[in-house]
């Protein structure tokens, strides 16, 4: 548990960081008029402003990937990965193959053959397309079976943020998801900055 709660201090240092930086301005955006990491310069997406604890995330994740081998965890986080895309309720092919290309990328995925990610991944969006309501109360119990395991709970969000913030955009509707993500997971949003 000490693991946790030292990767825990380190991203509350770096959430003050960048509450700190987006405090200086008088709109909360980066200082001097420039757009945070590369992101918008006010309004439309924060993907910019999320850059810091994304990078963290995935430092955190690898630090503890030994510890994430469990078939819950791969199942979760593949719906994790599905709800993220689909997230404005519309998933077309190029969206899923850059997904899907993030997910065989991600450190920590590579616990698993490509294969059963790349299924379960499949499964989930084609329920998702089909039909979103059903397909997103499928793809949440996938998520609870995390919840058994606070490691992997917390590894399910963070992969869903690592994923969803890749793109340099963290949208609204992925930020929504993710935050009933942590409700079905017994997690507080603002734990993750959410």
């Amino acid at each position: 548990m000490a693991l946790f709660d030292r990767l825990k201090d380190q991203a509350k240092s770096l959430q003050q960081q960048v509450q700190g930086g987006q405090g200086s301005t008088p709109h909360g955006g980066a200082p001097h008029g420039g757009a945070p990491h590369g992101g918008a310069p006010h309004g439309g997406s924060r993907g910019g402003s999320r850059a810091p604890l994304v990078g963290l995330l995935k430092t955190q994740l690898s630090s503890i990937k030994t510890e994430l081998k469990s078939g819950a965890y791969r199942d979760a986080s593949m719906a994790m990965c599905a709800l993220v895309a689909a997230a404005d309720g519309q998933v077309d092919a190029s969206e899923i193959q850059q997904m899907e290309s993030m997910i065989l990328g991600n450190e920590v995925l590579q616990n698993f053959p490509p294969e059963q990610l790349r299924q379960r991944f499949h499964k989930h969006v084609d329920q998702l397309t089909r039909n979103f309501a059903h397909g997103k109360a499928e793809a949440l119990q996938d998520i609870a079976k995390a919840a058994k395991k606070p490691t992997e709970a917390r590894a399910v969000i963070q992969t869903g943020i690592v994923i969803a913030g890749a793109d340099g955009h963290f949208s609204q509707a992925e930020q929504m998801i993710l935050r009933e993500a942590c409700t079905t997971l017994g997690l507080s949003p603002a734990e993750f900055q959410l």
